[in-house]
Protein backbone atom coordinates (compact mmCIF):
# COMPACT_ATOMS: atom_id res chain seq x y z
CA UNK A 1 0.00 0.00 0.00
CA UNK A 2 2.92 2.00 0.69
CA UNK A 3 4.83 1.74 -2.20
CA UNK A 4 1.76 2.60 -4.72
CA UNK A 5 1.22 6.45 -2.24
CA UNK A 6 4.90 6.21 -3.32
CA UNK A 7 4.62 6.04 -6.87
CA UNK A 8 1.36 8.26 -6.98
CA UNK A 9 2.88 10.78 -5.12
CA UNK A 10 5.99 10.59 -7.34
CA UNK A 11 3.73 10.71 -10.44
CA UNK A 12 2.18 13.88 -8.99
CA UNK A 13 4.67 15.27 -8.89
CA UNK A 14 6.80 14.89 -12.13
CA UNK A 15 3.12 16.07 -13.94
CA UNK A 16 2.59 18.97 -11.57
CA UNK A 17 6.86 19.88 -12.51
CA UNK A 18 6.24 19.32 -16.14
CA UNK A 19 3.03 21.17 -16.23
CA UNK A 20 4.82 23.99 -14.75
CA UNK A 21 7.59 24.19 -17.06
CA UNK A 22 5.39 23.64 -20.39
CA UNK A 23 3.04 26.60 -18.71
CA UNK A 24 6.29 28.90 -19.12
CA UNK A 25 7.39 27.33 -21.90
CA UNK A 26 3.71 28.28 -23.96
CA UNK A 27 3.66 32.16 -22.05
CA UNK A 28 7.34 32.56 -23.72
CA UNK A 29 6.34 31.34 -27.34
CA UNK A 30 3.01 32.75 -27.28
CA UNK A 31 4.69 36.37 -26.45
CA UNK A 32 7.26 35.94 -29.29
CA UNK A 33 4.74 34.45 -31.77
CA UNK A 34 2.68 37.69 -31.19
CA UNK A 35 5.53 39.51 -32.48
CA UNK A 36 5.04 42.86 -34.61
CA UNK A 37 5.50 42.00 -38.32
CA UNK A 38 7.55 44.25 -40.61
CA UNK A 39 7.36 44.25 -44.34
CA UNK A 40 10.56 45.12 -46.40
CA UNK A 41 10.52 48.99 -45.86
CA UNK A 42 10.92 48.11 -42.22
CA UNK A 43 7.16 49.51 -41.25
CA UNK A 44 5.50 47.58 -38.83
CA UNK A 45 2.24 45.77 -40.91
CA UNK A 46 -1.69 45.84 -39.15
CA UNK A 47 -2.53 42.63 -37.98
CA UNK A 48 -5.66 41.52 -38.97
CA UNK A 49 -6.81 37.97 -38.22
CA UNK A 50 -10.25 36.16 -38.18
CA UNK A 51 -12.20 35.72 -34.90
CA UNK A 52 -11.11 31.95 -35.34
CA UNK A 53 -7.36 32.61 -35.55
CA UNK A 54 -7.45 34.85 -32.75
CA UNK A 55 -8.92 32.31 -30.52
CA UNK A 56 -6.05 30.02 -31.62
CA UNK A 57 -3.42 32.43 -30.55
CA UNK A 58 -5.60 34.28 -26.93
CA UNK A 59 -6.18 32.60 -23.95
CA UNK A 60 -10.16 32.78 -23.53
CA UNK A 61 -9.77 35.84 -20.81
CA UNK A 62 -7.77 37.72 -23.62
CA UNK A 63 -9.85 36.96 -26.18
CA UNK A 64 -12.97 38.36 -24.08
CA UNK A 65 -10.82 41.41 -22.84
CA UNK A 66 -9.29 42.30 -26.18
CA UNK A 67 -12.00 41.26 -29.34
CA UNK A 68 -15.00 41.41 -27.37
CA UNK A 69 -13.63 44.95 -25.44
CA UNK A 70 -14.40 43.41 -21.77
CA UNK A 71 -12.94 44.01 -18.84
CA UNK A 72 -11.26 42.10 -16.04
CA UNK A 73 -12.39 42.70 -12.10
CA UNK A 74 -10.63 45.56 -10.46
CA UNK A 75 -7.48 44.51 -7.91
CA UNK A 76 -7.00 41.03 -10.08
CA UNK A 77 -4.97 41.92 -12.73
CA UNK A 78 -1.72 40.67 -12.61
CA UNK A 79 0.26 43.88 -13.92
CA UNK A 80 -1.74 46.37 -11.08
CA UNK A 81 0.70 46.05 -8.44
CA UNK A 82 3.95 45.20 -10.86
CA UNK A 83 6.70 48.35 -10.79
CA UNK A 84 9.42 46.85 -12.12
CA UNK A 85 11.24 47.86 -14.70
CA UNK A 86 10.50 47.14 -18.29
CA UNK A 87 7.93 47.52 -21.22
CA UNK A 88 4.32 46.71 -21.49
CA UNK A 89 3.38 44.59 -25.17
CA UNK A 90 -0.06 44.26 -26.57
CA UNK A 91 -1.00 40.87 -25.23
CA UNK A 92 -2.48 40.36 -28.86
CA UNK A 93 -0.05 41.62 -31.23
CA UNK A 94 3.57 42.02 -29.35
CA UNK A 95 2.85 46.08 -29.81
CA UNK A 96 4.76 48.21 -27.12
CA UNK A 97 2.03 50.39 -25.67
CA UNK A 98 3.54 51.49 -22.76
CA UNK A 99 6.86 52.09 -20.73
CA UNK A 100 7.35 50.77 -16.67
CA UNK A 101 8.51 54.79 -16.05
CA UNK A 102 4.97 56.25 -16.98
CA UNK A 103 3.27 53.59 -14.76
CA UNK A 104 1.99 54.71 -11.71
CA UNK A 105 -0.53 53.81 -8.43
CA UNK A 106 -3.92 55.76 -9.29
CA UNK A 107 -5.78 53.30 -6.78
CA UNK A 108 -8.23 52.53 -9.51
CA UNK A 109 -7.43 48.44 -9.26
CA UNK A 110 -6.42 48.55 -13.23
CA UNK A 111 -2.68 49.47 -14.23
CA UNK A 112 -2.27 53.21 -14.96
CA UNK A 113 0.27 54.58 -17.03
CA UNK A 114 0.12 58.80 -17.50
CA UNK A 115 1.37 58.15 -21.25
CA UNK A 116 1.61 55.76 -24.30
CA UNK A 117 3.72 54.75 -26.65
CA UNK A 118 3.82 57.79 -29.19
CA UNK A 119 1.27 56.61 -31.95
CA UNK A 120 0.80 52.57 -30.20
CA UNK A 121 -2.56 53.28 -29.12
CA UNK A 122 -6.42 54.82 -30.76
CA UNK A 123 -8.53 56.56 -29.30
CA UNK A 124 -12.22 56.05 -29.95
CA UNK A 125 -15.34 57.78 -28.43
CA UNK A 126 -17.54 54.67 -26.37
CA UNK A 127 -20.84 55.64 -25.47
CA UNK A 128 -21.58 52.21 -24.06
CA UNK A 129 -23.41 51.37 -20.63
CA UNK A 130 -24.83 55.19 -20.82
CA UNK A 131 -21.25 56.93 -20.17
CA UNK A 132 -19.35 59.15 -22.59
CA UNK A 133 -15.72 57.52 -22.56
CA UNK A 134 -12.61 57.49 -24.07
CA UNK A 135 -11.75 53.89 -25.04
CA UNK A 136 -7.90 52.96 -25.96
CA UNK A 137 -7.27 50.59 -28.68
CA UNK A 138 -4.04 48.84 -29.52
CA UNK A 139 -2.73 50.72 -33.31
CA UNK A 140 -1.67 47.96 -34.37
CA UNK A 141 -4.39 44.99 -34.18
CA UNK A 142 -7.66 46.64 -33.15
CA UNK A 143 -7.17 44.89 -29.79
CA UNK A 144 -9.79 46.70 -26.53
CA UNK A 145 -7.20 47.74 -23.95
CA UNK A 146 -9.08 50.08 -21.93
CA UNK A 147 -9.68 53.82 -21.31
CA UNK A 148 -7.96 57.35 -21.18
CA UNK A 149 -9.71 59.74 -18.18
CA UNK A 150 -8.33 63.08 -17.78
CA UNK A 151 -7.50 62.70 -13.63
CA UNK A 152 -3.99 61.88 -13.92
CA UNK A 153 -0.79 63.15 -12.53
CA UNK A 154 0.96 66.52 -13.70
CA UNK A 155 2.19 66.98 -16.09
CA UNK A 156 0.15 64.66 -19.12
CA UNK A 157 -3.09 64.65 -16.72
CA UNK A 158 -3.89 61.72 -18.36
CA UNK A 159 -4.35 58.46 -16.67
CA UNK A 160 -4.53 55.13 -19.06
CA UNK A 161 -6.78 52.46 -17.25
CA UNK A 162 -5.62 49.56 -18.49
CA UNK A 163 -6.66 45.54 -18.14
CA UNK A 164 -3.80 43.44 -16.92
CA UNK A 165 -4.86 40.80 -19.72
CA UNK A 166 -4.55 42.82 -22.30
CA UNK A 167 -1.19 43.31 -22.07
CA UNK A 168 2.29 41.11 -21.73
CA UNK A 169 5.23 42.64 -19.43
CA UNK A 170 8.96 42.37 -20.56
CA UNK A 171 11.43 42.76 -17.88
CA UNK A 172 14.29 45.37 -18.77
CA UNK A 173 17.42 43.17 -18.72
CA UNK A 174 19.70 44.16 -15.62
CA UNK A 175 22.91 45.63 -16.71
CA UNK A 176 26.04 44.43 -14.22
Amino acid sequence: MKMILLKSLLFSCLFLTLFIYLSKVYSQSNIIRKQNVFNENNQREKMEKTDLEWKKILTAEEYYVLREKGTERAFTGKHDKNYDDGAYLCSGCGNKIFESETKYNSGCGWPAFSESVPGSVKEIKDKSFGMMRIEIVCSNCDGHLGHVFNDGPKPTGTRYCINSVSMDFIPEEKKD
